[in-house]
């Protein structure tokens, strides 16, 4: 896999466009400076729990005694219900969030760093052998998302919900098809280590 590859599924695993009726909904009582300072603020606590999974987050499944293919069929597991909730979705229940300035929950995680992308870059990690490149594809993943949600009201009222909800499902059909390929992957793996073949 290459960075592109990594940085174009993680962009849509970490779901900035579906994400923006939520962060629009969470800050609407802020006004636009102190929003895009919030956005900031959080996306950045994001990308630091990222690449805390990315250098770590497999050291601590393998000291539980985790293997790479359970991690794996786990991380796919996980994305295709992320897949599924981003095809059907639901209405957010956010009136606790919307009282008070939200810190790392509910935007950083688990919007952007969530299940989903914290088992992917950690099953990432594993497959490329090489956390350096993950990172980076977390960066190129990151700056359009960041761009992206800094830009939710412009985008919200450019694009409107039928807009959102069209790319919102386009994304999931897409992470969709990339949980079956790393279940499928992962399942291979666990079969082939198991019995030993070759």
């Amino acid at each position: 896999m290459t960075v592109f590859t990594l940085a174009f599924s993680l962009f849509f695993i970490m779901n900035s466009i579906g994400n923006i009726p939520i962060f629009v909904s969470v800050l609407s009582k802020f006004r636009g400076k102190k929003q895009r300072a919030i956005i900031f603020r959080e996306m950045l606590i994001a990308l630091g729990f990222l690449v805390l999974f990315t250098f770590f987050g497999k050291e601590l499944l393998y000291s539980l005694g985790i293997s790479t293919p359970v991690i794996g069929m786990g991380g796919g597991i996980v994305l295709f219900f992320i897949s599924i909730g981003m095809i059907f979705p639901k209405q957010a229940n956010l009136e606790e969030f919307q009282r008070e300035e939200p810190l790392i929950v509910p935007l950083a995680m688990p919007l952007v760093a969530g299940p989903g992308a914290l088992t992917t870059v950690m099953v990432y990690s594993d497959q490329v052998s090489n956390q350096l490149l993950v990172t980076a594809s977390i960066a190129m993943a990151w700056i359009p998302s960041l761009l992206i949600l800094l830009s939710a009201s412009y985008l919200k009222n450019l694009l409107g919900t039928k807009g959102l909800n069209a790319l919102q499902r386009l994304g999931g059909m897409l992470i969709c098809l990339l949980a079956v390929q790393m279940i499928s992957s992962s399942c291979i793996s666990l079969i082939k280590s198991s019995f030993q073949l070759s």
